[in-house]
């Protein structure tokens, strides 16, 4: 069966999601497949897949509810004879459900995030149109059939990550014009800086490490509504000479290819994708047990994992995997084999499996 499938993604910036969009747009593309992509002119998602060759659709809306917008992608779905939609984010549903409606193409809804759907009609309506829910974790799909959606209609397709890159490692140049010194030991999380990544956590763990290992540094990649609270508690700390955060980096991947070891210290997490980049980096991980992450990392077998609000313990694990060398050689072994189960490739293949039964029922 020929696919031939518009990827919804209204997002401003790059994050996880759109890394995901994107990634599953391409394979489709090389498999004969036809992937258009509909993002916002000018953002990182639109120029990027124009840069893989893929056609990009406008989509500039003003609001959830902004039907010239959803007009315009129905156009479009008409123009490329469109089989499937597939919102990849919370703000591209609306404008999924607007498009297909009243038209016989389904509509394939992604969750990444384990947050209960709002409690309204709107709500209600949008997810309604959804031929399914994509969860990227069994967290995740547990909290979407929580919120009122059949389980029938919900498929757990895990986040991938392209196995095939060659990642360099960011230069000691480059981390010492982030302030860490040459053969330091280096912790390095990739997270925004917003409530459920709790970053602050972070910043505790790092304090609980320098106990352990004075010589560490950490680096904190990525900026957010709660900056200024992980500022203030750098400096509360007396970390600031050795924390430091980089805010938003495009060579964000280098900066984890660098690190001793991986962190994420988040008390809410759909499933954690920057930790599929660890794994097959080969940095071994240290993390919370949130939402699913462990789903991805197994405690002690790809990585070590705390409770959740735990920075304690958070900060004993990091300086493990920084003192322990046998124990982070295994953990970054099995970490990176683990790796293959998530590749891009079988991403797509589960997806392309959830296509396949929705659009069976709409044949039958």
């Amino acid at each position: 069966m020929s696919y031939r499938v518009l990827h919804i993604d209204t997002e401003r910036g790059w994050r996880g999601g759109e890394r995901q969009a994107l990634w599953l747009a391409r394979e489709l593309a090389n498999r004969g497949d036809g992937s258009i992509v509909a993002a916002r002119a000018g953002e990182p998602l639109a120029i990027r897949s124009v840069e893989q060759g893929l056609e990009v659709v406008e989509c500039n809306p003003s609001s959830e509810i902004d039907v010239a917008a959803a007009i315009r992608l129905r156009r479009a779905i008409r123009k490329h004879e469109i089989n499937i939609v597939h919102a990849h984010t919370a703000h591209a549903v609306a404008m999924g459900a607007f498009a297909t409606l009243g038209t016989s193409v389904p509509l394939i809804i992604a969750r990444r995030v384990d947050f209960a759907l709002k409690k309204n009609a709107g709500t209600r309506w949008k997810y309604g149109r959804g031929g399914a829910i994509i969860a990227v974790s069994n967290a995740v799909a547990r909290i979407v059939e929580q919120s009122g959606i059949p389980r029938e209609r919900i498929h757990v397709v895990p986040d991938g990550v392209d196995t095939h890159r060659a990642v360099v490692p960011a230069a000691r140049e480059t981390l010492g014009a982030i302030g860490v010194p040459t053969g330091a030991p280096v912790a390095v999380q990739v997270s925004q800086l917003v409530g459920h990544k709790d970053p602050v956590n972070f910043v505790r763990a790092v304090r609980r490490l320098i106990e352990r290992v004075p010589n560490a540094h950490a680096v904190l990649v990525g900026d957010g509504s709660l900056r200024g609270d992980v500022e203030r508690e750098v400096q509360s700390l007396g970390l600031q000479n050795v924390l430091h955060v980089a805010g938003y980096r495009t060579d964000a991947d280098a900066l984890l290819a660098a690190a001793n070891v991986a962190t994420l210290s988040s008390r809410e997490e759909g499933m954690g994708s920057v930790l599929l980049d660890a794994l097959a980096l080969g940095v071994p991980i240290a993390a919370t047990k949130a939402g699913g992450i462990p789903e991805v990392v197994v405690h002690g077998e790809s990585g070590l994992l705390a409770n959740v609000g735990d920075p304690n313990t958070l900060g004993d694990n990091m300086a493990r995997l920084l003192t322990d060398p046998a124990l982070a050689e295994r953990l970054k072994r099995n970490g990176a084999e683990r790796a293959k189960d998530f590749s891009v490739e079988r991403m797509t293949d589960r997806t392309i499996s959830v296509y396949e039964s929705v659009l069976s029922r709409r044949q039958r």
